[in-house]
């Protein structure tokens, strides 16, 4: 949470957002419990414990772990419902959420379950709460490649809802070249492309999806300043850098937020947006994310607005309105 002496949320977009990384310790008991599903945390308190992380993969082992309550097409859209909620209290306007297919196909659970579920909730979000909201399919690095190839053409019953395809999972030792034709394919389908790296990754796999996958925006990408030849292409091409503080403090990809990159980001010309990744894991949904970074960096009022601009700029809303919500910042920075 925020202190109130913190400037008031301007709205904005959330690029970087997982759907099962929104799972709260409470839903994912209650789910648990309709479906039937043993936890090895069977109580509040000691769930609430175990979402505490070494790194990477040891936030995953409970992260995948925990997806197994989510069964039926309502357990999908109970989990979207409340993150919308969330998000839209937190002065959210659009988010494009990730969801990995691959985690609950490979346990049973039919691709219609899980988009048909996201979409009863995304289909009333304007109405419901004020914000659009769209799907970017998430392919698993960590798994065969040509399990991508395949999922790609089974995603054209979902076009309009599913904009996108992303890649995300445990990283290092992951790089994207193996995805290129699954990019490609998606390319063919009309979708938009993004990829997970440079958070533990080197530089050279921001290089890979850029080269090899063709992505439009990077996820994370921290590392990227380890490379300055790389700083300077994503400078000079303005590719959008979709950064999670909380989580990468979380992670231990940064040890503090005082020595984020983020403003060195900024300064150095980047298109960076601030997002939450995955927010019942990490202490924080996105303006949740942007207080708590501002603070500990000293971020200026300036600054917070071209974050929130950004974030508008870099998602794939047509320009009419992008320009809306731009002129939204604009208003509630004038007060």
């Amino acid at each position: 949470m925020h202190p109130s002496s913190d400037p008031p949320a301007l709205p904005t977009a959330e690029l970087h957002v997982h759907v099962e990384g929104t799972l709260e310790p409470e839903l994912a008991l209650d789910l648990a419990r309709r479906n039937g599903v043993r936890l090895r945390h069977p109580d509040l308190a000691s769930l609430r414990r175990a979402y505490s992380f070494a790194d990477l993969p040891s936030f995953l082992d409970l992260y995948y772990e925990l997806t197994a309550v989510l069964r039926e097409p309502q357990d999908f859209t109970d989990l979207a419902e409340a993150y919308l909620a969330r998000a839209a209290a937190q002065a959210v306007r659009h988010a494009e959420v990730f969801v990995d297919p691959q985690a609950h196909t490979s346990r049973g659970v039919p691709l219609e379950v899980v988009l048909d579920g996201l979409a009863e909730a995304f289909g009333t979000a304007e109405e419901r709460h004020g914000l659009s909201a769209r799907v970017i399919v998430s392919f698993l690095r960590d798994r065969d490649p040509r399990e991508a190839d395949a999922l790609v053409p089974r995603l054209r019953p979902w076009h309009g809802l599913v904009i996108g395809v992303g890649l995300d999972s445990a990283e290092v030792g992951f790089p994207p070249e193996p995805f290129a034709r699954a990019y490609a394919l998606a390319a063919d389908e009309g979708l938009h492309r993004v990829a997970h790296a440079g958070e533990e990754g080197p530089p050279a796999y921001v290089t890979g999806a850029l080269d090899a996958l063709g992505v439009e925006r990077v996820d994370h990408g921290i590392r990227s300043l380890e490379d300055p030849s790389l700083v300077a292409r994503l400078r000079e091409e303005q590719v959008p850098l979709t950064v999670c503080p909380l989580s990468n403090v979380a992670l231990r990809a940064v040890p503090d937020l005082a020595v984020h990159p983020l403003a060195r980001m900024l300064d150095a010309g980047l298109r960076v947006s601030v997002n939450s990744d995955d927010p019942a894991y990490f202490g924080g949904y996105l303006h949740d994310n942007t207080a708590a970074v501002s603070r500990a960096l000293g971020l200026t009022a300036a600054q917070r607005r071209q974050l929130a601009e950004d974030g508008f700029r870099a998602s794939f809303l047509p320009d009419a309105d992008k320009a809306r919500h731009l002129a939204a910042v604009a208003a509630a920075d004038a007060g």
